[in-house]
């Protein structure tokens, strides 16, 4: 309790000194709560657009499939699949899809196409599809009606209105062919599928493929990212023994998620630069605390206190400067990442990450941007005085009476 005292009497004592060495530890503090919250969120903001509105958050294929894609790899029944998922309370929504090479012409002209049959409302409720059309109109109960690439069209020359011609093969061995009429266009993000995508709705394309109540693919959207390792552990659970996988989207985008890890690992050098400055700063501040300070410490040496309860006091300081920075710094941090997780900053030029672009980005309000950024300032705080405190303690009450 002596040792409490002293300690809070000698931050009082010396204001300035004091002042200085929290005001580091608070900036350390707020800055790493803002790098780690932007990051955060930022890349969270990435990979929920880019997964919500493309691949889904988690997909369902027949074993194999994403290793050798084949027209023959089909999932049996995908609305009974469909209604079992749905029971579990993270699963937002779900869409079914069918994939398959042809070829596509309109009048003279041809293109190798990538063929894509969906269903039209759950795949709109899943990734957003209908707000990426630029021109026409969504799939309606009409048949033999499709959808293709923006890019696509400039190649093949054609227009919403015009008719599509496809080739292709279909499951059973036949030549699959149709002729489809164009409603409408669609700007996906992704270059590719905007040179080669032909949507279908999944009526025509299962009657093209001759695959019936066969699909290739459930995609599946949860309600955040936090829930996607939770809710894949319970599908698998769910669907085992079927003959079927189930994959969250670090796996199916898997080069993505390198991407955005190597990234990310970029703002933990940033926050890695802040700790040292906070150290060196905290050291400094420290010793000199100790040096002005070597004639009190002689002499309570000389009236026979102990070396450990004068690292004891040093060490309590800082330990209570850190503190009072941690409280300060939580509401500072929590104000700080609460405007940039609810406005955000919008890019004059946007950023695209994995064929999505990005008009603005945010950062979001977490434990770990106030967790680590605590035992940042803690952890550094304590090992940086250990040294001017060990020294305080074994100073020489003779020689730094004569001296100071």
């Amino acid at each position: 309790m002596l040792t409490l005292r002293l300690a809070i009497r000698n931050l009082f004592r010396q204001g300035k000194r004091t002042l200085f060495t929290g005001l580091s530890m608070l900036v350390g503090f707020v800055l790493a709560s803002f790098f780690i919250g932007w990051a955060d969120g930022t890349y969270n903001h990435i990979i929920d657009g880019f997964t919500r509105n493309r691949l889904g958050h988690i997909q369902i294929h027949r074993q194999g499939y994403l290793d050798d894609p084949s027209l023959y790899k089909t999932i049996e029944k995908p609305e009974a699949v469909g209604a079992e998922i749905e029971a579990i309370g993270a699963v937002e929504s779900w869409a079914p899809r069918i994939f398959a090479a042809g070829l596509a012409s309109a009048g003279e002209q041809s293109a190798g196409t990538r063929v894509i049959g969906i269903d039209p409302e759950r795949e709109d409720r899943t990734t957003g599809f209908a707000a990426k059309l630029t021109e026409g109109s969504y799939f309606g109960s009409s048949p033999n009606q499709a959808i293709i690439g923006l890019t696509l069209s400039t190649i093949l020359d054609t227009g919403v209105g015009d008719e599509l011609i496809i080739v292709s093969q279909a499951a059973d061995g036949s030549i699959a062919n149709d002729i489809y009429r164009i409603i409408a266009l669609v700007d996906t993000g992704d270059p590719g599928l905007n040179r080669s995508a032909v949507y279908l709705g999944m009526a025509d394309a299962q009657r093209l493929f001759v695959l019936e109540q066969r699909v290739h693919e459930i995609a599946l959207t949860v309600g955040n990212l936090g829930q996607v390792n939770e809710a894949t552990a319970e599908i698998r659970q769910l669907l085992d023994g079927r003959d079927l996988e189930v994959d969250p989207w670090q796996e199916f985008a898997s080069e993505f998620y390198k991407a955005m890890q190597a990234d990310k690992n970029g703002m933990y050098l940033s926050l890695l630069v802040v700790v040292i400055v906070v150290a060196i700063t905290i050291l400094n501040t420290v010793l000199m605390s100790v040096l002005e300070r070597q004639k009190e410490y002689g002499v309570l040496r000389a009236i026979g206190t102990r070396p450990g309860r004068i690292v004891g006091m040093v060490v309590t300081e800082t330990a209570l400067l850190a503190a009072a920075s941690i409280v300060l710094g939580s509401i500072l941090g929590l104000l700080l990442n609460w405007y940039f997780s609810s406005h955000g900053i919008a890019l004059a030029n946007p950023i695209e990450w994995g064929s999505v672009q990005f008009q603005y980005m945010r950062g979001e309000i977490n434990a770990r941007s106030f967790y680590l950024p605590s035992l940042t300032v803690i952890v550094t705080s304590l090992l940086v005085c250990l040294p001017p405190a060990l020294r305080a303690a074994r100073t020489e009450p003779a020689v730094t009476m004569r001296t100071f």
